[in-house]
């Protein structure tokens, strides 16, 4: 069986002091370059990796985050990885990431696990326990789109905002039968906060609203195609439709089957703002969420916290409309 390399044959082979090679491990202490250099020929020489848990145990860190999403199948929740992934290893540090798939049970599951492994923190975007839960972590946190606790610190984008704009531009686009999809309104989200600013704005305006609630599982796909075709069914005259971007494709694909024209008949709004919104035909006007941004500003937070500084607890970024051809 082949020898596999220690700490000790490193040290054998670069002429130099365990503790030396200890020290350039975990990056204490000055050191010459030229032992830097021996050190690391003798690693490659060798074929050496550390032990990640050796050595976070030795610095009670580990540079390693937990992010926990509904799913990576989602270009919002991909997106936002991406940029999350970006800033944490620009930062020294790496993602160990968990695809809850809105199960309670995996959910908890995933947050033991980065407990084991004594991740420095996580960044929660996925929701499906109770707040108590979260609470009692006993590690630095921050979540996407829920408030959890007067201690712990969020980012969201304006969702009040976001939901006052794109009903806004609807009726300001002559609409008077507008419909608005929304995520599970029993959970106390920031995104529901959207709804809000519907009902108010299309009650305000005097015009007839609908609201049509996703199961509990928003990300699930498959539910949207029967959703929007049940809409067009019992609403034939519905005229204008506020809607994540994903399901903005749905609103197409029924309108061309029924012989509806977007805009000329039906107008559409997304939120997000994710990539496929400006490659649908035709072009999709919503309401841009700073994903990047967003990622940004939960990374740094959360770094902050690992660092024992004070933290900002609500984070609303800005959003924006973004006017295409749907309306």
């Amino acid at each position: 069986m082949a020898h596999t390399p220690k700490i000790n044959d490193v040290a054998a082979r670069a002429g130099v002091t365990v503790t030396t090679v200890s020290r350039f491990l975990n990056k204490r202490g000055y050191m010459s370059e030229a032992t830097r250099k021996n050190i690391e020929r003798a690693m490659e020489e060798l074929g050496y990796v550390p032990n990640e848990i050796a050595r976070s145990l030795y610095r009670q860190k580990s540079n390693i985050i937990g992010l926990i999403i509904p799913t990576a199948s989602h270009p919002f929740f991909g997106e936002m990885t991406s940029s999350i992934e970006k800033y944490a290893y620009e930062a020294g540090y790496r993602i160990l990431l968990c695809n809850s798939r809105m199960d309670k049970d995996k959910e908890r599951g995933y947050i033991e696990m980065l407990r084991r492994n004594k991740v420095d923190g996580i960044i929660m975007a996925s929701h499906t326990l109770e707040v108590d839960e979260y609470r009692n972590l006993g590690m630095s946190i921050v979540t996407m789109d829920r408030k959890i606790g007067d201690n712990i610190p969020y980012v969201t984008s304006d969702n009040y905002r976001g939901g006052y704009l794109a009903t806004r531009h609807l009726l300001d686009r002559g609409c008077r039968k507008l419909a608005y999809f929304s995520g599970n309104l029993s959970l106390d989200l920031f995104p529901n906060k959207r709804c809000e600013a519907f009902l108010a704005e299309t009650k305000a305006a005097g015009v007839e609203s609908i609201v049509i609630q996703t199961g509990l599982d928003v990300f699930d796909f498959s539910q949207y195609k029967t959703i929007v075709n049940e809409l067009f069914e019992k609403h034939p005259d519905v005229d204008g439709a506020f809607v994540s971007d994903i399901e903005a494709a749905h609103v197409f694909q029924a309108c061309a089957r029924l012989g509806k024209r977007v805009p000329q008949d039906v107008k559409v709004v997304g939120y997000d703002d994710i990539s496929i919104a400006s490659l649908l035909v035709p072009c999709l006007t919503t309401v841009h969420q700073p994903i990047d941004e967003m990622a940004k500003k939960a990374v740094d937070i959360l770094l902050a916290e690992i660092a024992g500084a004070p933290v900002q607890i609500a984070n609303v970024m800005p959003v924006s409309l973004v006017e295409r051809e749907s309306t």
